[in-house]
């Protein structure tokens, strides 16, 4: 059918990959993931010259050793759990990227971290979602310093090039990247090539001119970030708020961080005075039981390089149908893996069981150190028999029954003896040569063995 007179013709992009296709198909011809081509305008084939000019000047070919390494200059946040999310602090032309869901405190974060930096640098804040008055209104209400804090309300993605070349301030954020838009395609903002191009764009100007540049990102559904895949790989540091909504506690985690390390956390509670830093996490994670209670097991995580105890909480029942399987903050596939091997090496059945796996405080736990800690949980909520008090547990359980050891095992012993707690069940290979004063380690080597362990503590 021929297209009417002066209407556009469309696309189908990939939000994964950004490759297109004339036609809708339901696996993209460029990265063979499924269910992501999404309908857009076709750009023109002949853009501007110069809109993938470098924009800093190229240098002659060299050897890696003639090139000097020296240690990126920090710049403070003024907020410490955000400094230490994002590796020690911003870096002079670094592009961070922030995403998470709607009202979890994204804009409130970046705007109390200008308001603390805009005292001795120069800071701008580009907002394509509120006006001037929203922004000043929530500024007020948390009293917040802002009578140096740069302000712009725009869109376009020119305008706000132009405006960054202009005032040149250290630290920019452009808040969202999914409402830029540019004059150099046709395409309605939020695209995939507008996303692309902006985030491009933006890019480039932060590593010319050692502007630090924060994008905030929407986020799917799902939870991912919302645009193509391809703008987590152009940016720097990618950060996620995790936490549930209908809490007051909020984590930044570090997903990506050419700066600094990976899975790294930073820690806040949110108040009415907006995002406070919590500096001894272990605390929010650790339930106030009045009494030991069956079914709870405290596991040492390493986030990081931050250990944290995390409270394991696990309730087992007779299940009316089929046996259901839930986790929150943990893997569903692999809580199903453990019940295999439970049953195989220590044979203890759940066959016939509803098994539910909670990590307090909303924190996800993606490490298999978590293992033992929700294997020991399980038995106890079974057995309905407490675990004795003060006890620590971690450890990898493999499919033929081992105990593996966890990276930084003394890490966290030494976390958990600051903390009080006197006794660990922990891998025999992460037990420790000289012992640490006030815990008492138990090292297993087998799940079997593990399961005796807690008989003698009993």
């Amino acid at each position: 059918m021929a297209r009417a007179p002066g209407s556009q013709k469309t696309v189908f992009a990939c939000s994964e990959c950004g490759a297109s296709t004339a036609k809708w198909q339901g696996q993209c011809p460029g990265c063979g993931v499924w269910n992501t081509l999404v309908e857009s305008v076709a750009e023109p084939a002949a853009g501007s010259p110069k809109r993938f000019a470098a924009l800093g000047g190229t240098s002659g070919l060299q050897t890696l050793s003639e090139i000097e390494a020296r240690a990126e200059d920090r710049l403070p946040t003024g907020i410490g759990e955000f400094d230490r999310a994002l590796g020690g602090g911003l870096v002079s032309g670094g592009v961070v990227l922030i995403g998470g869901d709607p009202g979890i405190g994204k804009s409130t974060l970046l705007l109390q971290a200008l308001s603390a930096m805009c005292l001795t640098r120069t800071v701008l804040y580009v907002s394509g979602e509120e006006s001037g008055q929203q922004i000043a209104m929530r500024a007020r209400r948390l009293s917040l310093e802002t009578r140096r804090l740069g302000f712009l309300a725009e869109i376009n993605l020119e305008k706000i090039v132009a405006a960054l070349q202009s005032a040149k301030p250290q630290v920019a954020v452009i808040d969202s990247i999914q409402t830029l838009w540019s004059e150099q395609l046709n395409s309605a903002p939020g695209s995939v090539a507008q996303v692309r191009e902006c985030a491009a764009q933006l890019t480039r100007l932060a590593k010319q001119t050692g502007i630090t540049v924060i994008l905030v990102g929407h986020v799917t559904k799902e939870g991912a970030l919302a645009g193509p895949r391809v703008l987590e790989h152009i940016v720097d540091t990618v950060l996620y708020f995790e936490g549930d909504t209908h809490s007051s506690f909020r984590l930044i985690r570090a997903v990506k961080n050419r700066y600094g390390a990976v899975n790294e956390i930073g820690v806040f509670a949110m108040t009415d005075r907006g995002l406070k830093g919590v500096s001894n996490p272990s605390a929010i994670f650790l339930s106030q039981h009045g009494t030991d209670v069956a079914g709870s097991c405290v596991l040492v995580t390493q986030e990081g390089t931050r250990p944290m105890l995390v409270e394991i909480q696990a309730l087992v029942d007779q299940a009316h149908g089929n046996p259901r399987r839930l986790t929150v903050g943990l893997d569903a596939q692999r809580l199903a893996m453990l019940l295999a091997v439970l049953h195989r090496h220590a044979g203890i059945v759940c066959f016939d069981q509803d098994v539910f796996v909670n990590a307090v405080g909303g924190v996800k736990i993606g490490e298999p150190a978590a293992d033992l800690a929700v294997l020991l949980a399980i038995i106890s909520s079974l057995k309905n028999r407490a675990l004795p008090a003060k006890l620590i547990v971690f450890g990898e359980v493999g499919l033929a029954g081992e105990i593996r050891p966890a990276p930084r095992g003394q890490e966290r012993l030494k976390e958990a003896a600051k903390l009080g707690f006197t006794r660990a069940v922990i891998p025999e290979a992460n037990k420790p040569r000289q012992a640490i004063a006030d815990i008492e380690v138990l090292g297993v080597r087998r799940v079997e063995e593990a399961v005796e362990r807690l008989r003698d503590l009993e």
